[in-house]
């Protein structure tokens, strides 16, 4: 018995379109969801487009949280 595994690209052309008209109207944008589902790749393709400053936060990792933390206490 042979198992066929198939592996595809989920392309995200409206979500990509969607956040890029939400961050021409704010400046702090979050992207959050169930884990594994894309969240940092969907970030990243975003940022391979643009030379605007960005910052990743994990929010699940302590360091990060305390990155952040300090950045909105400002």
């Amino acid at each position: 018995m042979f198992k066929v595994v198939l592996f595809f690209i989920i392309r995200r052309t409206y979500e990509i379109e969607r956040i890029k008209g939400l961050l021409g109207r704010h400046t702090v944008l979050g992207i959050v969801g169930a884990r594994q589902v894309g969240k940092t790749t969907l970030a990243r393709d975003l940022l391979a487009g643009t030379s605007k400053p960005a910052a990743y936060f994990d929010l699940e990792d302590p360091q990060d949280l305390a990155r952040l933390a300090a950045r909105c206490s400002h």
